[in-house]
C-alpha cells in the first residue's frame, strides 16, 4: 500500500539526484516510507542495507567492493545512483561513505537512510562538512496529499482535501501503511508494534541505555503528556533516575523519532518563560483526547514545514512556542531567519480569538497570527494575506504548508 501514494520526497530526492552531486541523506521515523523511495529512486542499481549479512560483509570490505558493484568501470550514460539503508549502526560509516564518495562522485549518486537522526555533529569520526544534503522525512501531511512537486516558495494556494482523507489522516495518522488501510484494528496494532521495536531494538541497537523497563515506563508517561510542557525533575521521580538521566533520556527518544521537543522563545518577550520545552508525540493517532490530538496533529505539520522549508534552502526556520509569568502563552510561533514569522493558536471549536494571540502578535512583531480551529469546514481563501490575528480553519491553513 505504501508504494501507491505519491510522496513529495520522491520528488524532492530525485530532483536532488538530477542537479547535485552531494550524498542525500535522508533521516526519518521508522517506517515512514525511506526505504521504498530510495529503493524506487535507485531503480535497477544497489540497495545495500546494513541489516542484510550480505550487504554488510559489502560494505565492510570497503568502497573499492562497491564499486565492483556498482560496475563503475563501464561507461554509462548518467550516474550509478546507490541506496545505503541504516548504514550509521556501522561504527564507521562516516569514513567509509567520506573515502567512497571522494573515489567515486563524478559516477555515483549516493542516498543514505536512517530511521534514527543521521548527525553527523556530535558523534565521532571524520567530517563530511560539504558533501551531503539532510532532508528530514516525515508522515503524510495534509499538503503533501495535495501537492507533490517540489515548492517554489514557502505558502502554497490552499485547495481542499478530500473528506475522506482528512478524516483517514485524523484517525490513523500519516504513516503511509496504516493511512492506507484505514482500519481501526490493523492501526492499533501497527502503533504497537512499532513502539515495541523502536523502545527495544531501536534503543538496544543504537544506545548505551541498559535499563529498559524504566525507559519504557517514562515513553508511556510521555505518550500521555504530549501538549504539556515537561518538568525534568517530576519525571526522573516518576521512573526513579536522576533528573539529567531523565534528560538525556528524553534526548534518546527524539533522537529515535518517538516525539520532539519545542522549545520556548523568548526574545523580546516580557517576563518570558525560558527552560520549560513542551513534549510532542511523532505520531498523533495514538492519543485520545481530542484537543491533545489536535494540538500534535498540528505541532507535527509545522514541524514537517520549517525542516522541510529549511532542507530545501528557502531560509533558516525553527519551530518554538511562547509563554510568559502572566499565564499568556500561544501554542507555536515560527521563527524565520532569527525573528518570528507567525503564530498558530490552535483550537479544536472555539472561534472567539484568544487574548494572548493578540498580544503576543502586537509585541512579537509577527506577520500572522492565525488561530487554527480543526473543526472548521474549509474556506477558499489565502489565510497568508491577512497581516491581523484571525480565525481560520485547519482544513484550509494546514493546504498552504508542506
Amino acid at each position: 500500500m505504501e508504494s501507491a501514494i505519491p510522496r513529495l520526497y520522491a520528488t524532492i530526492l530525485s530532483e536532488h539526484l538530477r542537479t547535485n552531486r552531494q550524498m542525500a541523506f535522508v533521516s526519518g521515523p521508522r517506517q515512514v516510507g525511506k526505504t521504498t523511495i530510495c529503493k524506487g529512486l535507485a531503480g535497477k542499481a544497489r540497495t545495500l542495507n546494513w541489516d542484510n549479512p550480505t550487504d554488510r560483509q559489502n560494505i565492510l570490505a570497503g568502497p573499492h567492493r562497491i564499486a565492483e558493484l556498482l560496475d563503475i568501470d563501464q561507461l554509462s550514460p548518467q550516474p550509478r545512483v546507490i541506496a545505503f539503508d541504516e548504514l550509521h549502526k556501522y561504527a564507521r560509516w562516516k569514513s567509509f561513505l567520506k573515502g567512497f564518495f571522494d573515489s567515486h562522485s563524478p559516477e555515483v549518486r549516493i542516498l543514505v537512510t536512517g530511521s534514527s537522526r543521521l548527525d553527523v555533529f556530535r558523534r565521532g569520526g571524520d567530517s563530511l562538512m560539504g558533501r551531503y544534503f539532510l532532508f528530514r522525512m516525515h508522515p503524510l501531511s495534509v499538503g503533501e496529499l495535495l501537492d507533490v512537486t517540489v515548492p517554489l516558495k514557502i505558502s502554497s494556494l490552499p485547495k481542499p482535501l478530500e473528506k475522506a482523507d482528512w478524516d483517514a489522516l485524523w484517525e490513523h495518522g500519516g504513516y503511509p501503511e496504516p493511512f492506507s488501510k484505514r482500519n481501526a484494528t490493523f492501526s492499533r496494532r501497527w502503533q504497537s508494534t512499532r513502539r515495541n521495536q523502536l523502545l527495544r531494538e531501536e534503543v538496544r541497537d543504537l544506545t548505551q541505555i541498559h535499563e529498559l523497563t524504566q525507559l519504557e515506563a517514562l515513553a508511556i508517561i510521555l505518550a500521555g503528556r504530549s501538549g504539556q510542557q515537561l518538568v525534568y525533575g517530576n519525571l526522573a521521580k516518576d521512573v526513579q533516575v536522576s533528573a539529567d538521566t531523565a534528560k538525556r533520556w528524553i534526548e534518546t527518544l527524539c533522537s529515535l523519532h518517538f516525539g520532539f521537543l519545542v522549545r520556548p522563545w523568548f526574545q523580546n518577550v516580557a517576563k518570558a518563560i525560558r527552560k520549560e520545552p513542551k513534549w510532542y508525540l511523532r505520531d498523533w493517532a495514538e492519543i485520545e483526547d481530542a484537543g491533545a490530538r489536535a494540538e500534535t496533529f498540528m505541532a507535527c505539520h509545522l514541524l514537517k514545514a520549517v525542516e522541510g522549508w529549511t532542507d530545501l534552502g528557502l531560509g533558516n526556520f525553527e519551530l518554538r512556542h511562547v509563554r510568559d509569568k502572566d499565564q499568556r502563552e500561544v501554542d507555536f510561533v515560527v521563527i524565520r531567519d532569527g525573528k518570528p514569522w507567525f503564530l498558530v493558536e490552535v483550537k479544536t471549536s472555539e472561534t472567539k480569538l484568544s487574548p494572548s494571540l493578540a498580544y503576543f502578535h502586537d509585541q512579537l512583531k509577527t506577520k500572522h497570527a492565525f488561530q487554527v480551529v480543526t473543526d472548521l469546514q474549509y474556506v477558499n481563501a489565502d489565510c497568508f494575506a491577512t497581516g491581523r490575528p484571525t480565525v481560520v480553519p485547519a482544513k484550509t491553513f494546514l493546504s498552504q504548508l508542506l
